[in-house]
């Protein structure tokens, strides 16, 4: 049998409908592409059509190519070609954008002569964030309607925009509040009467270019793609479309083939191979969770508890003390508030987070929830105490999560009665903003359960990754190797800030000795057992405790600016002599080698070990959850490519 086509058109009194359905995402693929290019030779040669919409069935417009297609011969036409072809439609053609729009989906529609797009659309060219950049004029087009700095903008950070915000900044003719289709019929005939002049967008400062790459630099330090997208607005401000178009897609072929953007689509497929979890029964099914419970409004508490009610579930928010509630309460309200200042979220929504947030101090209250949140002291002790007093009062099924960052999930799960209904939720600070969940399963984690955390962690927009039960799980055993690394290091001749500088320059947001002086040194320190046998300990001892004492590892100025400090090499010298070892001087190179060799060694024991599952679960990990440069792949993709 001939598979049908994605796409077919009707056409009446003059108007063509073309309907592109190919679910579930209606991505360009061959097929669409063929069909799609075919539908437009036919209308074209049509004598009773003057005008025609595209629209897409199902829940989006086009949201963008089809990757699997990357690295391999694209059947013909390919999108550029598809684009142009759109783009040089003899007839008046309007998009019709409903769902998202997105990458070369919204390059299509841009191509068209007139779009229109329902109140929720979204669109945006999300290329960025794969290496790529827009490969079919989407850069020259969005130049020429909005102007060289939203250009810059929209493409350098691949966000998304609302209708409103497209039609505001010239790239929507409507937006239709009613039937999309029939909005869209009626902007097609409109146009069949002539299009009516675009304003032109407002000038760009002289200083645009040069003020834009100050201020990226630092964020776009190590890649490549941002430096295309630079250059290819800049030319579309200065050379004719045709030359502008053929500069970005040699541009989009050049990324595409450069071992940063293999890396961005590693990552990509990565995180959505995490969410199979192939080795759970047939037919396990979730469970339903409408409410939660959180235990302890601290600093992790309180971003938990956000997390959720951001997603609209309700929550329970339980501390011991009425102080520690309060300094919640008032935490969570200024977060949102900021969010609300910046534009990111209304007022409204605001408010009904905040709203979603029931706090106490009984314990008691947590009884009816579906899911209860452990977020307390990281002492075994402690954590076992609290799970008998949450199996206590717990319904029947609830499930009881603890947010550890290392403690074994089977010692804690034993306590109770309901170990089968027990596992880990490792947020990350903060946690209503760090994208990462590490979902640990224990040994007798219900299949349903570990299902429902993974169906959760979508649902409050984490990328969810299920591991082991083994002390420190995935990211933690492999940072511990790189943190017992670079304190040798620092005892054998290498300096803090040389080692951090190494790491920070291969593309890590902060060192090892940058980032303990941020969560400061004297966690866990204690005077009184104290016997300097550690750089923290002598640190501690002489009260320099991190960036709150405004000297640690580093000197810190009025500005909080990190300074060498001379006290620290003389702590170190002192040091290595007590402890025999005899300084050198260490290369940047040798740094790097032995402060990422020994994770990567880490990592190939904890997949031998079937802590995770996959390698790409480990750098989903690690670039979502501890800023591995996401351009590199991660850190066990990194190791099988490095000079290549």
């Amino acid at each position: 049998m001939t598979t049908p086509s994605p796409v077919c058109w009707t056409h009446s009194d003059g108007l063509a409908v073309i309907t592109v359905d190919h679910p579930p995402l209606n991505l360009l693929s061959a097929p669409v592409r063929s069909g799609l290019a075919r539908a437009l030779d036919q209308i074209a040669a049509h004598p009773e059509v003057t005008a025609a919409v595209l629209r897409c069935a199902g829940r989006s417009f086009f949201s963008g190519a089809d990757l699997s297609e990357f690295d391999q011969a694209i059947a013909q036409p390919d999108l550029p070609t598809l684009v142009a072809q759109v783009a040089d439609f003899p007839k008046p053609l309007v998009a019709a954008l409903h769902g998202t729009a997105l990458g070369g989906g919204f390059e299509l529609a841009l191509a068209c002569p007139a779009r229109i797009a329902t109140v929720s659309a979204r669109m945006g060219l999300p290329e960025i964030r794969l290496g790529l950049i827009p490969g079919c004029g989407g850069i020259a087009r969005l130049t020429r309607l909005a102007g060289p700095a939203v250009a810059l903008d929209l493409v350098s950070s691949g966000r998304t925009l609302g209708a409103a915000e497209a039609q505001s900044l010239g790239l929507l003719d409507a937006v239709s509040a009613g039937d999309l289709l029939t909005d869209a019929r009626t902007l097609a005939r409109e146009l069949t009467a002539g299009a009516p002049p675009r304003p032109a967008p407002a000038p760009a400062p002289a200083d645009l270019f040069d003020s834009f790459r100050g201020r990226t630099a630092r964020r776009f330090r190590g890649q490549t793609a941002p430096a295309e997208v630079l250059a290819c607005v800049e030319r579309a401000t200065a050379v004719p479309l045709a030359e502008a178009l053929a500069a970005e897609t040699e541009a989009f072929h050049r990324l595409e083939q450069g071992a940063q953007s293999k890396a961005l689509r590693h990552v990509f497929f990565a995180e959505r191979e995490a969410r199979r979890l192939p080795d759970l029964p047939e037919g396990t099914r979730p469970l339903p969770i409408a409410s939660v419970g959180i235990l302890g409004a601290g600093t992790m508490g309180r971003g938990i508890a956000m997390s959720f009610a951001s997603a609209g579930l309700p929550v329970t928010l339980i501390d011991k003390t009425q102080d520690g509630i309060d300094r919640a309460t008032a935490a969570i309200a200024g977060t949102y508030a900021r969010q609300a200042g910046r534009g990111q979220i209304t007022e409204a929504e605001a408010a009904a987070r905040r709203d979603r947030i029931t706090t106490g101090t009984d314990i008691g209250a947590l009884s009816q929830v579906d899911l209860i949140v452990e977020a307390v002291f990281e002492v075994m002790e402690v954590k076992q105490q609290v799970f008998r007093q949450l199996d206590a009062i717990a319904r029947p099924g609830a499930i009881l999560a603890t947010n550890t960052s290392f403690l074994e999930i089977g010692r804690i799960a034993g306590v109770t009665s309901r170990p089968g209904h027990v596992l880990g939720l490792h947020f990350f600070s903060p946690a209503h903003v760090m994208k990462l969940l590490e979902i640990v399963r224990g040994a007798e984690t219900a299949p349903e359960v570990l299902l429902t955390a993974v169906e959760l962690a979508r649902r409050i927009g984490k990328v969810g990754v299920v591991v082991g039960d083994c002390h420190g799980f995935v990211g933690n055993r492999m940072l511990a190797r790189r943190q017992a690394a670079a304190g040798a290091l620092i005892l054998e001749g290498a300096t803090p800030w040389q080692v951090d500088r190494v790491l920070h320059d291969f593309g890590l947001p902060m060192g090892p000795f940058a980032m303990a002086d941020l969560a400061g040194l004297d966690l866990g320190w204690d005077r009184e057992t104290s016997s300097g046998a550690s750089i923290e300990e002598c640190l501690c001892e002489a009260g320099r405790f991190g960036q709150k004492t405004k000297a640690g590892y580093y000197d810190y100025d009025e500005t909080g600016q990190a300074l060498p400090s001379a006290l620290t090499d003389r702590l170190l010298v002192t040091l290595s002599a007590q402890k025999g070892i005899t300084r050198r001087e260490i290369s940047d190179a040798e740094i790097l080698a032995r402060c990422l060799d020994p994770m990567i060694e880490e990592g190939r024991r904890i997949l031998a070990e079937g802590v995770a599952a996959r390698a790409g679960d480990i750098d989903t990990i690690w670039v979502n959850g501890y800023g591995w440069p996401a351009w590199t792949g991660g850190p066990m993709y990194w190791a099988d490519h490095r000079g290549g």
